[in-house]
């Protein structure tokens, strides 16, 4: 999409774009050109032992830190450390929601609930109905919870640099809570699974390893959620950086905790394509990536987000509202 194809945007607003997503179109193009492709379709069962090994190795932290550190070194281990765990978890969630660990969508769910334990709070069955959505709807006005609303957006781009520091400490609250009230959705029997599941174990969690180290887990999700090099992927997808340009890739280190959710154009292109596989699109077609803008620093695109007069909530590409039947 070039910048010519957006609409003029306007200071306190966003970037409106009369075309579709670059997504679907590009998807067409490449799979004309380079069919093997569909080659990468489908699951990744190492996705399975990576969720147990992480959360075990967040849990015995969480119980050795609640049980013999101070809390300086706890919070700074849960955010040197748990950072990180926790956006594996997240990101590993990220791939169940597209069904790429196994073939069966229960048993993507069901792992999911297991991926959500060390987070404290019940969410994976929730984010894979609204993340779905947003690749179908990329954009569209009240459908896509991606994009912070109007009002979170007016509030965050006063005062300059200081609220935005506010709104990235926070941003995973905002982004957790802004469906509830954009695009609320009734309770299905796997989020009433979900839920009770996850409050299940915190009880259990906090009775046998003590509320210090369930405070370390969800110090490990406040702390990497915001102000945390992991977090920058957050920022780094869709924010636009380049007008004209709505999503971006990062190809740097930090993909190894995530599988490659960096790979950001070859995900929404490709969400069928398991994130081990995601670099392989970019080696097929590197014609379609390599003149695309992209990242190589996480930890830039936040301090770039900040201090940048030009970037805030409001740098987001917006289309018309459509309903699901359009």
């Amino acid at each position: 999409m070039s910048s010519g194809e957006l609409e003029t945007k306007k200071s306190g607003d966003f970037y409106w774009s009369k075309d579709d997503e670059p997504h679907a179109k590009r998807r067409r193009e490449i799979l004309e050109k380079y069919p093997q492709i569909k080659d990468l379709y489908g699951p990744d069962w190492t996705t399975c032992p990576q969720i147990f090994a992480v959360v075990s190795l967040q849990l015995a932290v969480a119980w050795w830190m609640g049980n013999n550190a101070s809390w300086p070194v706890l919070l700074l281990t849960a955010y040197v450390f748990g950072g990180f765990a926790t956006a594996n978890l997240f990101l590993a969630n990220h791939e169940l929601s597209h069904n790429l660990a196994f073939k069966s969508a229960a048993a993507n769910r069901a792992l999911g609930l297991v991926a959500n334990l060390p987070i404290g709070i019940p969410f994976s069955v929730a984010f894979k109905k609204y993340h779905l959505e947003h690749h179908m709807f990329q954009g569209h006005d009240a459908i896509d919870t991606d994009i912070p609303t109007v009002g979170e957006a007016r509030l965050f781009s006063l005062g300059g640099s200081l609220l935005k520091i506010v709104w990235v400490i926070g941003q995973l609250f905002f982004y957790a809570i802004r469906p509830l009230f954009v695009r609320p959705k009734p309770m299905g029997k796997w989020d009433f699974l979900n839920l009770v599941t996850q409050a299940a174990f915190d009880m259990a969690f906090i009775h046998f390893a003590g509320p210090r180290a369930f405070v370390y887990l969800l110090a490990s999700v406040f702390l990497g959620g915001g102000l945390h090099p992991i977090a920058g992927h957050f920022i780094s997808e869709h924010y636009v950086f380049h007008p004209g340009q709505e999503t971006y890739s990062y190809y740097g280190p930090l993909n190894v905790f995530v599988y490659n959710v960096g790979y950001h154009n070859e995900h929404h292109d490709f969400p069928k394509v398991a994130g081990s596989r995601l670099p392989k699109v970019r080696e097929i077609a590197p014609e379609y990536y390599n003149n695309l803008k992209y990242h190589t620093s996480w930890t830039k695109v936040i301090v770039d987000y900040i201090a940048d007069p030009n970037m805030g909530p409001f740098a987001r590409t917006m289309r018309k509202k459509v309903s699901k039947s359009d």
